[in-house]
């Protein structure tokens, strides 16, 4: 009898390698090529005895209903969903280790099942008096949730069988293990091919797989990257543990809007709801502090105003410090060069700091602008105006770039006081409107005369 083969797979990656080597070839990964059991395979591949069945095709044109919805009752979960959860999806929930994904898995099953529907909590981390102990936290123990410790799929999948039940938390995946495979739990085979038994049966029988996922050290989530493309939701839990305010972000998501986020706070007693974050990201701005600047940016469908703050400080190092929280560095750099180069402005021997307050973290190019105001306000030592607010993306030549949905962000801002903008130069000349004072700018210069208060002092 032939001996069974093994083969070598990156455990970051997933490719294979013929012998083992201390780093992967594809990704360049060291130590994360791991021997592995060779699949069995069927001899004659599709050339077996029975013949495929015949597909209906179809035209696009046609009819088809909305999926139906099922309510978390947490508002902002919901409208990360798009709406709330649909039957027979699979959803990934990855995050930083602590940052809360099991709390606001175990909320939600909570308010489900108090709701009629049965909810199962699968702990492969933790054993069932732990979750105990998390709920009697939370004040969810009187919860109708079934709960089990268990890591073998095949365990899991015959249990529920048995008896169906509406939504199922899996925590988390890489705890899983299908014992037809000789792997351990969490390699790529063993990941891959778990998520697919329990993802193919909550398909087959409408049950909702929310699978929660450990990221690697770049933040990405552990395991192949096939399990992203399986499963039909993909949310990131993001967050900086000093800051008690938490992001969920939708970054797939075949049944709603992508790059929506809901806004947490972490609390004694769990995670609320923060159904207005840009008031409470703004509950300490009463006074005008040089290198200070409100930023009117747009997360998914929802305005959100976050404070941006600067301290450029003269550099007594041959190579002056670049310290950024919340915003890309590359991104600094390029505005950093743009003032020195195009506006004339001494940013190169200088330290410079960045942060956008209460653990906020921006991604778009819109905050370009607020960005560079921060800086030159510092430089400075200016103040711009408290009620006032900036977006704009900045260009290599110095100019400023319209944004979209400007009409958002400035209704936004007046909701909550703010009277006047620093703008790009809107298109076909249209109005901000809300009796707001706006000045539309078409390149940086403009910004750095209005700041400097056009005496020439740079």
């Amino acid at each position: 009898m032939a001996a069974a083969q093994s083969r070598f797979v990156c455990q970051a990656c997933g490719a294979e390698h013929r012998k083992w080597v201390g780093r992967c070839e594809t990704c360049g990964e060291w130590n994360s090529v791991a021997e592995e059991a060779a699949p069995k395979y069927t001899p004659g591949g599709l050339k077996g005895k029975h013949k495929g069945r015949k597909l209906a095709f179809e035209s696009l044109v046609g009819v088809s209903d909305p999926p139906p919805r099922l309510a978390t009752c947490i508002t902002e979960l919901d409208r990360v969903f798009g709406g709330g959860l649909v039957p027979g999806s699979a959803l990934l929930l990855g995050g930083d280790p602590g940052i809360g994904k099991s709390t606001i898995a175990l909320q939600a099953a909570a308010r489900l099942s108090k709701a009629g529907a049965r909810c199962v909590y699968l702990s492969g981390e933790e054993a069932m008096d732990q979750v105990r102990l998390r709920a009697r936290r939370l004040g969810l123990e009187h919860a109708p949730l079934d709960l089990a410790a268990a890591t073998n799929v095949r365990d899991i999948v015959t249990s529920l069988s048995e008896q169906r039940a509406d939504l199922v938390i899996v925590d988390s995946i890489q705890t899983m293990y299908l014992d037809s495979l000789d792997s351990a739990p969490g390699t790529v085979s063993q990941v891959r091919g778990a998520g697919q038994e329990l993802i193919r049966h909550a398909k087959e029988t409408g049950t909702i797989l929310l699978l929660v996922g450990h990221v690697t050290k770049e933040g990405q989530i552990a395991g192949p990257k096939v399990l992203e493309h399986m499963v039909d939701t993909v949310l990131y839990f993001e967050g900086e543990r000093g800051h008690q305010f938490r992001i969920l972000r939708a970054v797939k998501n075949r049944f709603g809007p992508t790059d929506e986020i809901g806004v947490f706070e972490m609390t004694d007693h769990g995670l609320d709801e923060v159904p207005n974050p840009s008031a409470l990201f703004l509950d300490r701005r009463d006074a005008d502090v040089a290198g200070t600047v409100v930023f009117a940016g747009i997360e998914g469908s929802r305005p959100m105003l976050m404070e941006i703050q600067a301290l450029v400080a003269p550099s007594a190092l041959g190579t002056p410090r670049r310290a950024v929280v919340g915003w890309d560095s590359a991104r600094l750099a390029m505005v950093l060069a743009v003032l020195d180069t195009r506006c004339g402005l001494a940013m190169s021997g200088n330290d410079v700091y960045l942060n956008v307050a209460g653990g906020f973290s921006i991604r778009e190019p819109a905050a370009d602008l607020a960005v560079a105001a921060a800086l030159i306000s510092s430089l400075a030592q200016r103040p711009l105006p408290h009620d006032g607010i900036v977006f704009g993306e900045v260009g290599l030549a110095g100019e400023i770039r319209p944004v979209s949905q400007a009409k958002a962000r400035i209704t936004e801002a007046a909701k909550l006081g703010f009277r006047q903008a620093i703008v790009p130069v809107l298109r076909s000349g249209k109005s901000v409107g809300h009796d707001m004072k706006a000045r539309a700018m078409g390149e940086l210069g403009s910004l750095v005369d209005l700041i400097f208060g056009n005496d020439g002092r740079r």
